[in-house]
This record gives structure tokens, sequence and C-alpha cells, in this order.
């Protein structure tokens, strides 16, 4: 890590605060509203490349008629598809789904695994969605990394990395474990809202004073 564990515990404590004053992600919402670890992995798989609002709605639609694995391996692939559309890559996502609970049955007596190296065992699951179930659904430390916290923290010049990958493995090595299991929420909240992709809000970002880019509007 380029900077120090006190700005980074000074950044977290302001987007702590932050998160509050906007609409939960929607996998924390779902863990929140079930406590389910089935529900949360679904979402969680729902959810890659796909705003919230519509993994909300169709997470909505398939847990009307899906409540455990077992109502999941009853619905063919086409019904899956129709429960889901129009989540990005629905069709692939649909086809991960319909054969999740045979994998669940055959490599963990059915039950959701609640670490990253068993998770990613699972079709459609990767080391992200691994890492969000393990913090989300079972309050477990995880590094959750995807393209918001990637950015935020290059942005802020705490990173120089590359890949979400390289910025998992990096944090992982770096950033105090007490953090782990609600960081993501607070970065993928504060991306979605402030430090977008594109025009970020650079001039009324509470933690400007941190921030490597120190006001420039163009992104990086």
């Amino acid at each position: 890590m380029k900077r120090y564990s006190s700005d980074i515990e000074k950044v977290y404590t302001v987007l702590a605060g932050e998160f509050k004053k906007h609409r939960m992600p929607v996998v924390d919402l779902i863990e929140m509203q079930t406590r389910d670890p089935f529900k949360v992995l679904v979402a969680t798989i729902l959810s890659a490349r796909t705003k919230d609002q519509t993994t909300t709605t169709a997470a909505r639609h398939l847990f009307e008629r899906v409540s455990t694995p077992q109502d999941l391996a009853s619905l063919p692939v086409r019904t899956i598809e129709e429960l889901i559309y129009p989540v990005g890559f629905y069709h692939d996502k649909a086809r991960h789904l319909a054969a999740l609970p045979g994998t669940l049955t055959e490599l963990f007596n059915g039950v959701i695994p609640d670490s990253v190296e068993e998770l990613i065992r699972l079709p459609g699951v990767g080391r992200k969605t691994a890492n969000l179930v393990v913090a989300v659904a079972f309050g477990k430390p995880a590094v959750c990394v995807d393209i918001h916290v990637h950015r935020i923290f290059n942005r802020l010049g705490f990173l120089a990395t590359k890949s979400p990958l390289q910025t998992e493995m990096t944090l992982r090595k770096h950033l105090p474990v007490r953090f782990w299991t609600t960081f993501n929420s607070y970065f993928v909240s504060f991306g979605q809202h402030r430090c977008t992709p594109i025009h970020p809000h650079c001039s009324t970002c509470p933690i400007a004073s941190w921030c490597a880019r120190k006001g420039v509007s163009a992104p990086r």
C-alpha cells in the first residue's frame, strides 16, 4: 500500500457515514431482509454487470418462485431466463443457476459453503462473488473487490494496481482485517453515488483531501 493505515481508517470512517445516506447495495439489502445465504448467493450471481435496480427486480421475480435450491432445481432454464431478464448475461446466469442445486448437492451436501475456495467451485461464482457471499451472508472477513473498489482505491492513491484481482491480493496483504467484512459495501455505495466512473463528483467529495486526484475532473 502506498499510504498509511491511519489514512485508510479515516477514509473508511467517512465512507461508513456516507453509506447510511444512500440506498443499500442490493446484496446487502437481501441479506438484511432474509438472512439466507442461498438468496444472497443467487442475488450476487444476478448482480454481476447489472445495475442494482435491475437486480432487485429480477431477484424479486425469482424469489417469488424460489426459496430453496430444491425450488430452483424444479425450474427449466427457459423459465429462469424469463424470471431474471433483463439482468446482464441472463442466458449464462440462468444456466449457472439451473446447475447450482445439483452442484451444491454433489459437492457440499446441499449446503452453501462459507469459504472462498469452496464457493468458487460453484457454477457462475468467481472470486468477487465468493468473497461477497462470505462477507455478507456469513459475516466472515473477506476481501471483495469489484470495479468500484478497484477504481476508488487507485483514484485515492492508496494503490497502483492494474486489475481487480491484483487489488484484491494487495488488500489481503495490507488492509486491516477489521475492515474486510464491510468495506466493499461502503466503497460500492460510494462508487455508485459519488466516485462514479465518469464525471465523479469531486467538488463535493467528502474524502477529497485524501484523494490523489485533488479535484481533477477526468476519470483515471
